[in-house]
């Protein structure tokens, strides 16, 4: 609950970016929560920002890294499968790729794929909201 709660703030707040140059806003958020939950975060809301600005149908307002099944972490890297972004009021399973700093508080490159429309009878199961 405390995840959804911090996402919920980091994806409300206007103006944030995960670019080279994290905004103070967002690095304060950040700097409150331990390290391994930082990434996730991090890489949750690089995850909305890019797919939302590379030229495809989607403009998420939400990026969860871990819900259908959980990223592989290795030091500053983490790699999923299970990632799901919300789109339009529907959600979609995607796979990524993502670096950051050693502290977590910048995203270095971020790659994905998108794939399925989620069914919205397995939003429950997956930890998703309307």
């Amino acid at each position: 609950m405390k995840r959804l709660a911090l996402a919920l703030a980091i994806a409300a707040a206007p103006g944030l970016s995960l670019a080279s140059s994290p905004s103070s806003k967002l690095e304060k958020m950040l700097e409150r929560i331990d390290p391994s939950e930082r990434f996730i975060q991090a890489c949750s809301y690089a995850a909305a920002e890019r797919i939302g600005h590379d030229g495809n149908p989607y403009h998420p307002d939400r990026a969860v890294m871990d819900s259908i099944s959980p990223p592989v972490v290795r030091g500053n890297l983490m790699k999923g499968t299970g990632g799901a972004f919300r789109s339009g009021g529907a959600w979609y399973q995607f796979s990524f790729d993502c670096a950051a700093s050693p502290d977590h508080m910048k995203v270095l490159s971020f790659d994905y794929r998108v794939g399925a429309k989620i069914p919205e009878d397995k939003w429950e199961q997956y930890g998703l909201w309307r």
